[in-house]
């Protein structure tokens, strides 16, 4: 049996977290380590390991998950200065979580090339 993931372990409950929003579909939490004054995780409740791993019947999922974001962007008031939205995918992209999750910042100036 595979081993749960901290953000698997999040969902079904045996690990706290800062939520912020969640339905049927997704969960949004504060991140622990946070690199901005919002830092906020999107996560779908549907274990998928990264983005080389959605499927075809994914996509109005995925969709969902961006509509969230918007909406915790402008709950958090991020919308009129701007906001960055990083979704890490592999070991060389940062990925550090085998749960796809998508890193909503904002609250801060982001630099470009991000690193």
């Amino acid at each position: 049996m595979t081993q749960k993931t901290i953000f698997k372990r999040i969902i079904d409950g045996e690990i706290p977290a800062d939520i912020v929003y969640q339905d049927d579909l997704c969960l949004a939490f504060r991140d622990i380590n946070p690199q901005a004054p919002t830092h906020i995780l999107v996560i779908p409740r549907k274990e998928i390991t990264s983005v080389n791993d959605l499927a075809d019947e994914d996509q109005t999922l995925v969709g969902h998950l961006y509509l969230v974001i918007r909406h915790l962007a402008e709950e958090h008031q991020l919308v009129s200065s701007g906001y960055r939205v990083v979704v890490n995918t592999g070991a060389d992209g940062g990925q550090t979580v085998d749960h796809l999750h998508f890193h909503l910042l904002g609250g801060r100036s982001m630099q470009w090339p991000p690193g």
